[in-house]
């Protein structure tokens, strides 16, 4: 990945992070854990995980109707140039990685 493409991904990752603790209730733990540029920049999936764990789907709803809000938030606090269009995800590779870890320290 080039370095600018590096830099857009960690800033958005920032934002979402700010962003989320903003404008969640705090009544489940929710961490931004990854962003994925596709389409040569066009869009963004932002990869997240939830505590308490049967609250993650609750959650994705919640960020998936935020997303234009996150648009608009991003587009005002940051210098990315061409804002992407954004994708919430619930992140099942850290969900997974976290279930061996939790079975091989059993």
């Amino acid at each position: 990945m080039e370095r600018r493409d590096e830099k857009i991904r960690h800033a958005i990752k920032e934002l979402a992070a700010k962003y989320v603790q903003q404008e969640s209730s705090g009544a489940s733990l929710i961490t931004i854990t990854d962003v994925r540029i596709t389409n040569n920049g066009k869009n963004a999936d932002i990869l997240f995980t939830v505590l308490p764990e049967d609250k993650a789907h609750t959650v994705e709803k919640f960020l998936k109707r935020k997303r234009s809000d996150f648009q608009e938030y991003a587009r005002v606090n940051s210098r990315i140039g061409r804002i992407p269009f954004f994708d919430f995800d619930i992140d099942l590779g850290e969900k997974n990685r976290q279930n061996i870890d939790r079975i091989s320290n059993s």
